[in-house]
């Protein structure tokens, strides 16, 4: 989606977004990515604005066995006073026993399942995008998951299916709508699409025409006027922010002013190349609070370099300086050579930024695509889905 064209001021505020009791007053929602949004990146982005800022998703096979990083990746800084975690799984039975844990043990305020990863060693053991393709499995991971929640919200993230012969979101979400989802968000893309092309606005509207429920729509939020526009074009209650944000935390001020009614052409954050640096070097100070080591933390800040300062004038030099920092005393160093006064580049700053790749056939499991029931496939060979580490 082109983010050149700007729409005219929204005439009322969004309405808020309820889970539970909780009210969340801007219906905005950090997408989990992998690596990037633990507490540090969180943090930061709130410092911007507010929503609903979702934890990297973890496995639930891997949170009921106390993996040590599992258990790192599920803790919240004391200032997120709601806490919301993204769940991995392709078992009712694991799923459940994880979501008591949050719920006895207080790890959480709200819980949302994962069924959007197109990765191909998650999807070819019929996790992720792939597993809403067999209904009854769906469901019971749905029904097993919400019967633990008890008083804890939960809500459901998918994709549109698994490509465009195989789609699965409007079953999926009367599934999830039946089994008493707060919401459901709608990734507008299958997992063959991967991140490549547009994601297709128009399932959201299908969606949000088929649910009583609420639905948020997520693909190509690249700005707060895409945002603005997604909602206009599909009637959906709030946007889901992944790649869009990657650089750009001052995008979630931008997205609470639109979604506050106080927009206009025009309207926005552009950053001087000087504020950039400040948010480049909180981010790095916060991941070194994050990992509790200032190596770690500066080694895991080089892969947002790109991200930061694209469209600036900050030479291949001084990037690659910045990608092989070790210490937050050396990025001090290296952002002071910078022209802080360097004004906002306008779309040279803009645009789509992270993974995106080209289509591909998705990786399945054997005859997975034959019968919308688990025939012929066991349980425990899925279990193998639930590898310890992140999806998108």
């Amino acid at each position: 989606m082109s983010t050149a064209t700007l729409v005219a001021p929204q005439a009322r505020a969004a309405k808020p977004l309820m889970l539970g009791e909780h009210q969340i007053d801007v219906p905005v929602v950090l997408a989990p990515m992998a690596g990037i949004t633990n507490t540090a990146f969180r943090r930061l982005c709130r410092e911007f604005g507010v929503g609903l800022y979702v934890s990297e998703m973890i496995t639930s096979r891997a949170l009921v066995e106390r993996n040590a990083e599992t258990m790192r990746l599920i803790g919240h800084h004391p200032s997120e006073t709601f806490r919301s975690v993204q769940l991995y799984t392709t078992d009712p039975v694991t799923v459940g026993d994880a979501v008591r844990v949050i719920v006895a043990e207080g790890l959480a305020d709200h819980v949302d399942l994962n069924f959007g990863c197109p990765v191909p060693k998650v999807t070819r053991k019929g996790g992720g995008s792939a597993l809403p393709w067999k209904l009854g499995l769906f469901r019971e991971i749905v029904e097993s998951a919400k019967s633990a929640a008890e008083h804890l919200p939960l809500t459901v993230k998918m994709r549109k299916g698994i490509d465009d012969e195989h789609l699965t979101y409007l079953d999926a979400g009367r599934i999830a709508q039946d089994a008493g989802v707060a919401y459901v968000a709608l990734h507008g893309r299958t997992a063959a699409d991967m991140y490549s092309g547009h994601a297709d606005w128009s399932a959201i509207a299908n969606l949000k025409n088929a649910l009583d429920i609420p639905v948020l729509g997520n693909g190509d939020i690249w700005s707060a006027d895409d945002a603005l526009r997604m909602m206009r074009e599909t009637g959906a209650d709030g946007v889901v922010v992944g790649r869009g944000c990657l650089g750009r935390p001052w995008l979630f001020g931008d997205l609470a002013a639109a979604m506050q009614g106080e927009w206009h052409e025009g309207a926005g954050i552009h950053p001087s190349l000087g504020a950039v640096a400040q948010a480049f070097r909180r981010h790095a100070e916060l991941l070194v609070e994050f990992f509790e080591d200032e190596g770690r933390g500066c080694r895991d800040i080089r892969k947002h370099v790109a991200w930061y300062f694209k469209g600036y004038p900050v030479g291949g030099e001084l990037r690659a300086k910045l990608a092989t920092s070790s210490s937050l005393a050396e990025i001090d160093e290296l952002l002071a050579t910078l022209d802080w006064n360097a004004p906002y580049p306008g779309e040279g700053a803009e645009g789509a930024r992270g993974r995106q790749g080209s289509p591909r056939i998705p990786s399945l499991p054997d005859r997975w695509l034959e019968s919308r029931e688990l025939d012929g496939v066991t349980r425990a060979d899925m279990s193998a889905a639930e590898v310890h580490n992140s999806g998108g």
